[in-house]
């Protein structure tokens, strides 16, 4: 069967569990500075790929990073350390979507997790041609689903307010 690269995806609303997605990584040496702590590009290349995973997996579309919000780096990573990603649609807006990733570190010599950062990633889906195609909306179902759906709207608000002042010239 032939892939049809230009047909566009169904617009029938999903839940937010269908693009739930989990990624696993072990920091190796070559993940890791002089202090065999995990490099903050990696981790955001990480993040990155999280949220393309959710993206896709709801638009079952091609997709672009279009931004990422804010990002602390609240604990140390070490080399031999899991990094689990997990991440899911919070929002879609027309031919956009908000994607929360949560990081955690997993210690599996001592059985520790901790948060290490979390991320609003904006995605755009596209067509085999790199034009902007719809996205079916997004049915959150539970209490914490409806909160990051609430919250997306007001990112989305300040994401706005924040990209004109950058262009507004003095």
């Amino acid at each position: 069967m032939s892939e049809n690269r230009n047909a566009q995806p169904s617009l029938t609303p999903r839940p937010v569990r269908d693009s739930i997605s989990e990624m696993t990584e072990i920091v190796l040496p070559n993940d890791a500075n002089p202090l065999n702590a995990l490099l903050g590009g990696r981790l955001m290349h990480w993040i990155d790929l999280a949220g393309a995973m959710a993206a896709h997996r709801h638009s079952r579309a091609y997709v672009v990073t279009a931004s990422i919000d804010h990002l602390d780096f609240l604990v140390p990573v070490r080399v031999g350390d899991f990094v689990v990603l997990r991440s899911s649609v919070n929002r879609v807006f027309h031919t956009s979507m908000e994607v929360g990733v949560k990081v955690w570190v997993e210690n599996y010599r001592s059985q520790q997790n901790q948060h290490v950062s979390s991320a609003y990633l904006t995605f755009v889906a596209i067509d085999a041609a790199g034009n902007k195609v719809p996205v079916a909306p997004v049915i959150p179902e539970t209490e914490d689903e409806k909160r990051r759906y609430e919250g997306a709207a007001r990112r989305r608000e300040i994401r706005r307010a924040e990209s004109l002042r950058r262009t507004v010239r003095v």
